[in-house]
């Protein structure tokens, strides 16, 4: 017998006198208790109607995607359902009618307001072209069905179309049973179509041979893959979404696809999607605006039916068939594809009625003050519950600026059930320190805050940058500390003293983000080995050029540059966190801070982490107090390997002297040589 989920609507609270799980972890919740329960309230109530209580799951209420759209049937013939309560009539248009309407590829309106067409075999074949033609009372138009799985553009006219698919062989999986590793959970965020060194789109294949086995011996154990669901223009970075259930045609087929995730988990990297449900695309012909004549059908009526700053539609979270639509596009895209779970992309535009848009979020005050889309946040909890249901070992990442308190905490204990949310404080904090700060002026206390601060209860994913700080208009951290002087003196001989200086910070900033992590660390692209230019869509504004959307891989394999020692160094550094077992579990623990000689020192299980931000002082003997034993460096930011100055004997092995003043507390002196603006790692024997 199934359990039922509303027999404990208050399981959250053990007693009357206990609090709810995220206010037991955080006292300062308590006045917003009320909230918190009536939010978790709200989501076991949803799912309570969502699932007949507890007669169904939530797994069998996401299966829309077996039953609208395309399918070939059991008879060998075809069934097509679309849902589309404000339509007169649906006509299927293709090759195989010569996109003409005719009765027998026309529509029957069911129940609900869901269309169906039934036809035999031979009526339409793999590869056909086809399309919606809608009318509606007072208008009519062409659209490509909300739930197609295939849709693919027209080299020559630009316009796309669904197409059938239905290849002859199913896709057989030869890594049917892999389960992520996430400790530490080490992302490699990517995009497909600019991934190769050619001025060009790139495609699946391409990334399966070309770039996978780089970020397999680099060490990721995850890529997080963007763009991944069809959108109109390339340029949106895939954020703009039209068709939520099509892989993009640019990159090559849906086998193509699925050939790439199982060969990813044969490395045992795991492949995690950016999903984009927080808005969708506005066009008419190719996405959702206006299906069928109704511009409310699938988004918000009135003032919240477009986003003031994305010029995109917003989901009508409080519809279930929206929600039936939204929770069946994740379940797609864990069944059928495999990923292993999702990045959610703009958490913080759905949780707001004012999408988060000019607010502080300075007080707790401010996530409880009635603002909130209480829709939205329960579909948020619904979309976790489901795709862990789905899968355990599912992996999901809120992006979420404005710090909602529960994001990444366990339903049960009021949260919204994400595994881990982003540390979006990390990175606006590099940017602000490079661009306002001086050297001199670089605070290790204002660092180690900044890298460790999250709420006890929730997993975060560090990082310095992400795609976000590489797109025209912004710079990424190499190109701050650098500018154009990577053109002109980043060849091996040829360094200036900006070079010498943006190498040295650019691992040092993250060492320190990396070590501190709680949860995970995420890298775009080519970040790792300071990848030069901006990134810039093809576009009118620039001859449609591929030129800045691309990867320049040669770069870090010419060793007569310097991108391979940031690559290297990246590398090595991935390799001393993982050979810390269970990193995620080793508590960080300060050893030291003066912000007078810029000096930071923390442990994490037997690894420690010295840190001297001087630009220009360099310390003879200075000593740490540390669990007494022999530490051997296994890894030094200036090391002449990766592009440093090498003048440390990095192959002396440390041994702490005793003081009869630290008995007590079994600890000695550990002294070290620590050059200025270097960073070393040192592991007890």
């Amino acid at each position: 017998m199934k359990k039922n989920n509303t027999e404990n609507i208050s399981k959250a609270k053990k007693s009357s006198s206990e609090h709810i799980g995220v206010v037991a972890h955080d006292p300062y919740l308590e006045p917003f208790e009320e909230a918190i329960t009536g939010r978790y309230n709200h989501a076991l109530w949803k799912i309570g109607q969502l699932t007949q209580n507890g007669k169904s799951t939530l797994s069998d209420f996401a299966n829309g995607f077996d039953y609208f759209g395309l399918h070939k049937i059991a008879n060998d013939g075809w069934v097509f359902r679309e849902w589309a309560p404000n339509a007169t009539n649906i006509y299927l248009l293709g090759d195989f009618n010569e996109w003409r309407e005719i009765d027998e590829y026309r529509c029957t309106r069911l129940d609900s307001g869901t269309w169906e067409l039934k036809l035999p075999a031979k009526a339409m074949k793999h590869g056909d072209l086809y399309k919606l033609h809608i009318k509606w009372n007072g208008g009519e138009g062409e659209r490509i069905p909300a739930w197609a799985q295939r849709v693919v553009q027209d080299e020559a006219t630009k316009i796309f179309s669904a197409q059938v698919w239905a290849p002859k062989q199913a896709y057989e999986w030869k890594k049917a049973d892999f389960k992520p590793k996430n400790d530490p959970l080490l992302i490699y965020e990517c995009h497909i179509g600019m991934a190769q060194d050619a001025e060009k789109v790139g495609t699946y294949i391409e990334f399966k041979d070309k770039v996978l086995p780089r970020i397999a011996k680099d060490g990721y154990n995850c890529i997080q893959v963007m763009a991944i669901q069809e959108h109109p223009y390339y340029g949106s970075f895939g954020y703009h979404v039209s068709s939520f259930f099509a892989p993009s045609s640019r990159f090559g087929t849906p086998e193509e696809l699925k050939e790439l995730i199982d060969t990813a988990h044969s490395m045992g990297i795991a492949v995690i999607m950016d999903i984009v449900h927080s808005h969708a695309v506005k066009n008419e012909v190719e996405g959702l605006g206006n299906f069928a004549g109704d511009p409310n059908q699938y988004f918000y009526p009135g003032e919240r039916h477009e986003h003031p700053a994305w010029d995109s539609l917003c989901f009508d979270y409080g519809k279930d068939e929206v929600v039936h639509f939204l929770l069946s596009n994740c379940k797609y895209w864990l069944t059928e594809f495999h990923f292993d779970g999702f990045r959610f992309d703009g958490v913080t535009s759905m949780l707001y009625y004012s999408h988060g848009l000019g607010e502080a979020f300075t007080t707790y005050q401010d996530y409880f003050n009635g603002h909130e889309d209480d829709n939205a946040i329960c579909y948020l909890t619904m979309a976790n519950k489901l795709i862990h249901e789905v899968n355990p070992h599912a992996l999901t990442i809120a992006e979420e600026v404005s710090g909602m308190p529960g994001l990444a905490a366990k339903f049960e204990d009021g949260g919204y059930g994400f595994n881990y949310r982003l540390a979006m404080n990390i990175p606006d904090y590099w940017i602000k320190t490079i661009k306002e700060r001086k050297d001199e002026d670089w605070k290790p206390s204002s660092i180690f805050w900044e890298v460790k601060n999250r709420r006890s209860d929730e997993k975060t994913i560090s990082y310095c940058e992400s795609h976000d700080q590489a797109l025209v208009g912004d710079k990424t951290i190499i190109f701050r500390l650098i500018d154009a002087d990577m053109y002109w003196h980043f060849k091996k001989g040829d360094e200036n003293d900006v070079v010498y200086r943006g190498i040295a910070l650019h691992k040092m900033i993250r060492l320190v983000t990396a070590a501190a992590m709680n949860g995970g660390y995420l890298n775009f692209m080519g970040n790792e080995f300071g990848h030069p230019e901006w990134i810039d869509f093809p576009r009118e504004g620039n001859g449609w050029s591929h030129k800045y959307a691309r990867r320049q891989w040669n770069l870090v394999d010419n060793k007569e540059l310097d991108y391979h020692y940031l690559g290297d160094f990246d590398q090595e550094m991935l390799r001393v966190i993982k050979s810390e077992r269970k990193f995620n579990g080793t508590e960080v623990q300060e050893i030291w801070h003066n912000d007078g000689d810029q000096v930071l020192a923390f442990m994490r299980g037997k690894l420690i982490f010295v840190f001297n931000f001087s630009p220009n002082r360099s310390f003879a003997d200075y000593g740490f107090l540390v669990p007494a034993g022999a530490y051997q460096v296994v890894l030094n930011t200036d090391s002449k390997a990766f592009g440093g100055n090498g003048l440390a004997d990095d192959s002396i092995t440390h041994f702490t002297n005793h003081d009869p003043l630290y008995e007590g507390e079994h600890k000695e002196w550990l002294k070290l040589y620590i050059p200025a603006r270097s960073a070393v790692v040192l592991k007890c024997k």
